[in-house]
């Protein structure tokens, strides 16, 4: 049987026209009752990764959150918001900041929902989860379509990571530091999760070093929702201009048959695809390292090479960088921001914390020479 994608244009973020976006993109899929049983308690997650406004593109917009929350009020759900933010900048201590800044209170307070804290966990598996996840019938998910440096694609499947406890994220990271192994993990927790619903911000998406200050806001205009993470996931990389397997996680969810990865199996509603594709993204430049062939990168793996860098005019010497690295490779010097590379395992948490993108990536003399 196909997985099912709803694809709508939605030109801004107007609040009424979301509502209709929203509520348009869930219809062609057989609208909310097909997912959701009236009077259910529902686990709205979308993806707040950082204390960030809605112009950064960094964090899912507000009225995204609105109109799912206003649809499911239809059916009288009891609903709760929140998320588990990025531990890199401490925002993962300072919740309550996040929430403010996203727009996220704004929206809970004058739709009288309830926004938590992921204060409780559960052992699934390998990691700890957050225990409200597993407390409510349903879970929505709400993740915002950008690029990542370390996975390539930040979407549906690796929006569920923010449902990791507390600052277990930073342990999952120095333990799984290598793309493909890390993958491995983001679909573990999928398939412990498997939200019945996914709404996917695209009305401004993210391209560039993305996910978080050193992105690029990019101008799409659509919503997408699917129920297959997996399969919304693989729209958005066609979106992006990427094959869908050249996302990891897609990769390896679609080599566990936990959802659908090949365009011939996924069944795209509303507008057609190649009416909505406005180019290829600039992609995450360490991500370009997967252009090179297998045969090659395997004798080339020492001498292609990407690593985290500071700009120093732009560095606010917050140390948010220090505090974000799992390997501990970063201090501060009177020059200001050092890198011990030897110790480096370029998983560019630094560049996710840094307020101020003053973390970019350096490239080996190799990938320079072979324009990668």
């Amino acid at each position: 049987m196909n997985s099912k994608v709803s694809i709508v244009k939605c030109s801004d973020y107007e609040p009424g026209m979301v509502y209709e976006r929203v509520r348009q993109a869930v219809g062609l899929l057989g609208g909310i009752t097909a997912f959701i049983k009236p009077g259910s308690k529902v686990l709205i997650k979308p993806n707040l990764l950082m204390a960030r406004g809605p112009e950064y593109a960094i964090c899912t917009h507000p009225e995204i959150v609105r109109a799912a929350i206003k649809i499911l009020k239809e059916i009288n759900c009891r609903i709760l918001v929140g998320d588990g933010p990025s531990v890199w900048g401490k925002y993962v201590e300072n919740v309550e900041e996040v929430y403010k800044k996203s727009g996220i209170k704004e929206v809970t307070d004058q739709e009288g929902v309830e926004l938590i804290k992921f204060e409780h966990r559960q052992w699934r598996s390998e990691f700890p989860l957050a225990r409200a996840a597993f407390e409510c019938d349903y879970i929505v998910n709400l993740p915002k379509f950008k690029t990542h440096e370390f996975t390539l694609l930040t979407g549906a499947v690796k929006n569920l990571f923010g449902l990791v406890w507390g600052t277990y994220k930073t342990e999952l990271h120095k333990k799984y530091f290598d793309a493909k192994e890390f993958s491995r993990i983001l679909v573990d927790i999928y398939q412990q999760i498997k939200p019945v619903l996914t709404i996917v911000d695209a009305i401004v998406a993210m391209e560039g070093d993305g996910p978080a200050s050193s992105g690029i806001p990019r101008k799409c205009g659509l919503v997408l929702a699917g129920s297959d993470c997996v399969a919304v996931d693989s729209i958005l990389a066609c979106i992006m201009g990427v094959n869908p397997r050249d996302v990891l996680s897609t990769r390896e969810a679609a080599r566990r048959g936990a959802g659908s990865a090949d365009l011939k199996n996924i069944e795209i509603l509303g507008e057609k695809l190649e009416d909505v594709l406005t180019g290829r993204f600039v992609l995450p430049a360490a991500s370009l390292a997967r252009k090179v062939p297998p045969a090659i990168a395997n004798l080339a793996r020492k001498l292609i090479k990407y690593y985290p860098c500071v700009e120093r005019d732009n560095c606010i010497k917050c140390a948010a960088c220090i505090d974000s690295c799992p390997k501990k490779v970063i201090k501060m010097t009177p020059k200001g921001i050092a890198f011990d590379y030897s110790g480096c395992i370029a998983c560019f948490c630094c560049q996710e914390a840094c307020p101020a993108s003053a973390i970019k990536v350096k490239k080996s003399l190799l990938a320079k020479l072979i324009r990668l």
